[in-house]
């Protein structure tokens, strides 16, 4: 379908996307988007052409030039706001994300296979199922491939499709957690050519699975990382052949990992109950928060004397989403190949628990079998 672009500022029409934004160049791109996802738009220049179909778009997608008239004049009432940015930007837009109720904050250029996904998504009238949530740890060894694979465990017990992608190239692989590393399937290295569309049912039927859980792991090989192109086909493909996406990201962000937390409707910060910790982990929320404005804390283990957990997710300016109590027995169960949550009971598929009832609609139905 045509782009929209002559004239540049366009009637809105609400069947279609809209963006809004004054920067010509930042238009150029996100018009190019656009046509390379095959979807029509419409562009408006300020918060009065946005306004009359800015309740009933698709989803916006709002510049960061003009993200500051569009809260002055409250246009924040809907759930499907993308705030744009560019990498470039000497003022980051991240303070009006929250504001706006923006549902990701896409920075460009890493972001813009993302949104070509997005739009073409739109124009097929198929779009993806799945929910993403992102899970990274405030320091090394805080537990995150632990939660992202006990949250792909406990969504296979509710009745989710999942697939858990392993985005830290570092981490020793989630095959490894789950322990499947016996098990054969494909692996990154396998992967690693992938770009644009990937056939859902042939790559989740290809990798190590367990009834309706999949895994898209590391293996031991020296590959350091994956492109960015493969990544969004295999986060393509999970959003749209599962219920869940569940990605395990590095701490030390680069473009694949970003690409993944861009796209995330949920990101969990796990932090031990260490003032160490919560120092170190300032840093990663700092540059997390950037890119998906749905980040909370998961602090685990006790807090030491004299500090409340709260006073944990207050020092990093995030909320709260839930405590790990210590769990005894953990760590023998993972050394002896058990996956973590995997018999549904204790501290940790409790917390698993909370945290999907926040995550996917369905899991709201399935927390009730």
């Amino acid at each position: 379908m045509p782009v929209r672009s002559l004239p540049r500022t366009t009637a809105v029409d609400g069947r279609h996307p809209l963006i809004v934004t004054t920067d010509p160049l930042l238009l150029d791109d996100l018009l190019r988007l656009a046509a390379a996802g095959g979807a029509e738009v419409s562009v408006a220049v300020d918060a009065t052409a946005a306004a009359p179909g800015w309740a009933t778009a698709p989803f916006v997608l709002l510049g960061a030039d003009a993200a500051p008239q569009c809260v002055l004049a409250d246009l924040s009432a809907r759930t499907c706001v993308i705030l744009v940015a560019r990498g470039s930007d000497t003022e980051p837009p991240w303070r009006y994300a929250e504001a706006l109720r923006a549902e990701q904050v896409a920075v460009l250029p890493t972001a813009e296979a993302w949104l070509v996904d997005r739009f073409a998504d739109h124009a097929s009238g198929n779009p993806a199922r799945g929910r993403v949530v992102a899970v990274l740890g405030g320091r090394g060894g805080a537990g995150a491939s632990v939660l992202a694979t006990a949250l792909a465990v406990t969504a296979r017990r509710r009745g989710l499709d999942t697939l858990l992608v392993d985005a830290d190239p570092f981490g020793g692989g989630v095959d490894l957690v789950l322990g499947w590393e016996r098990m054969r399937g494909l692996r990154w290295p396998d992967l690693v050519d992938a770009r644009g569309r990937v056939n859902p049912p042939a790559l989740i039927s290809a990798l190590p699975g367990d009834g309706s859980l999949a895994a898209l792991s590391f293996d031991r090989s020296e590959l350091n990382g994956v492109p960015a192109e493969a990544m969004a086909a295999a986060l393509d493909a999970g959003r749209r052949g599962r219920d869940l996406v569940v990605v395990d990201l590095p701490r030390r962000f680069d473009d694949p990992s970003l690409m993944a937390l861009t796209a995330a409707d949920r990101a969990y910060l796990v932090v031990p109950a260490e003032l160490r910790a919560c120092a170190a982990a300032g840093r990663v929320a700092a540059v997390a928060a950037a890119h998906c404005p749905a980040l909370s804390v998961v602090v685990r283990g006790a807090a030491p004397r004299g500090i409340d957990v709260e006073e944990i997710a207050q020092a990093l300016d995030l909320p709260l989403a839930g405590i790990l109590s210590p769990e005894p027995g953990l760590v023998r169960a993972l050394d002896r190949g058990a996956p973590p949550a995997g018999t549904g009971r204790g501290p940790l598929a409790e917390l698993c628990r909370l945290l999907l009832a926040d995550i996917s609609p369905r899991s709201h139905r399935a927390m009730a079998r």
